[in-house]
């Protein structure tokens, strides 16, 4: 199994982060699978308040998240909060501060955390959520992935003392355990990844895979490096190639990920990478194609391509033919599906399984 082209994690990245990077949870953006795992969390705990929250190690991210629906609607219309319906609760980020909330101190003890009236705890009494949010009781236990990484909570909430006791808290640990199945499910979706990009290692052409709408660089290729430079490690575009960003890379790339649409740049003209040849000028075209999750949809990355025009004329469509060969290369490895030809007109992307 390959992994030329891969990132180790920045420099001094705990390994709950560098876990959280490698299953694609290291950003707070919804995920409909959790979503659905914290509204079985709130309806078992019968608690208004539920959440699926990974910590790395600035933030906390609530990748699921469950409140009464009719706060929900509420908290939609302008100017309205969920706080208007009496739930003193929002987080439309789905974002916190480690200094926040009483997950942070799951994580550090590796065990469940039950407070039936923060207020009777001197300890947790202060916590901002209990004045800002108000919250009164808290319910969570840890979430412990196959490699013993204490990656995030399954965690409910009330505005309301609670008396929990031994069935809840059981609830709750039973909970978290069962959320590790879909874990194991994105291990072993990395795995599949591995392989897939095996398939780009030898390939003439940089290739680049960016996660997240903070395009996040997973992936280069070798001839990507060889071609613009090594990469930071799971930096932005912008950040680590300042002439691609610039060029208009960063925000194709973008389009991409948020239209859900393949997009093509063309006549992108920068200065070499290579020192041997750096006062050349070659000129490059790309295309990024989203990637879907096969059970929900969602774009969760873009697949950039390029193609070096500088001495031929290429044209858009043999762009996409180039793209639409890789796609065959990783459906060969049962790694992706395409649902249609990158680069081609109305193109939606490539589809990975979850």
């Amino acid at each position: 199994m390959s992994t030329q082209g891969q990132f180790p994690g920045a420099a001094g990245e705990s390994e709950r982060t560098r876990r959280l990077r490698s299953l694609g949870l290291n950003e707070p953006s919804a995920d409909e699978a959790f979503d659905r795992f914290a509204h079985l969390a709130a309806s078992i705990t019968r608690a208004p308040i539920a959440m699926v929250n990974f910590i790395n190690d600035e933030r906390q991210m609530f990748r699921g998240l469950y409140i009464p629906p009719n706060t929900a609607e509420v908290a939609a219309e302008e100017g309205a909060s969920w706080a208007d319906r009496g739930i003193a609760f929002d987080l439309p980020t789905r974002q916190m501060p480690m200094s926040h909330g009483f997950c942070p101190h799951v994580v550090a003890q590796r065990s469940p955390l039950a407070l039936d009236d923060i207020l009777a705890y001197p300890r947790f009494a202060g916590n901002p959520v209990v004045d800002e949010l108000g919250v009164r009781a808290y319910l969570g236990a840890p979430l412990v992935d196959d490699t013993n990484t204490v990656i995030g909570t399954v965690c409910v909430l009330d505005r309301e003392p609670r008396q929990w006791g031994r069935e809840r808290l059981r609830d709750i640990q039973h909970l978290a355990e069962a959320l590790l199945s879909e874990i194991r499910l994105r291990d072993n979706l990395l795995a599949q990844q591995q392989e897939m990009f095996a398939a780009f290692d030898g390939s003439p052409f940089p290739i680049m895979l960016t996660d997240g709408p903070g395009q996040e660089i997973r992936y280069a290729n070798a001839q990507h490096a060889d071609t613009f430079g090594p990469p930071v490690a799971y930096g932005s575009i912008g950040t680590a190639y300042p002439q691609l960003g610039a060029a208009g890379l960063q925000q194709a790339v973008s389009e991409a990920y948020h239209t859900g649409r393949a997009t093509v740049l063309n006549d992108v003209r920068i200065q070499s990478g290579r020192p041997e040849v750096q006062r050349i000028q070659q000129i490059f075209s790309f295309t990024c194609t989203p990637l879907r999750v096969a059970r929900t949809g969602q774009v969760n990355g873009v697949l950039t391509v390029g193609m070096d025009v500088t001495a031929q004329s290429r044209t858009e469509e043999e762009l996409g033919t180039l793209a639409a060969l890789l796609v065959d290369r990783l459906q060969q490895n049962g790694a992706v599906t395409p649902t249609a030809r990158p680069g081609a007109a109305g193109g939606s992307g490539l589809v990975l399984p979850s």
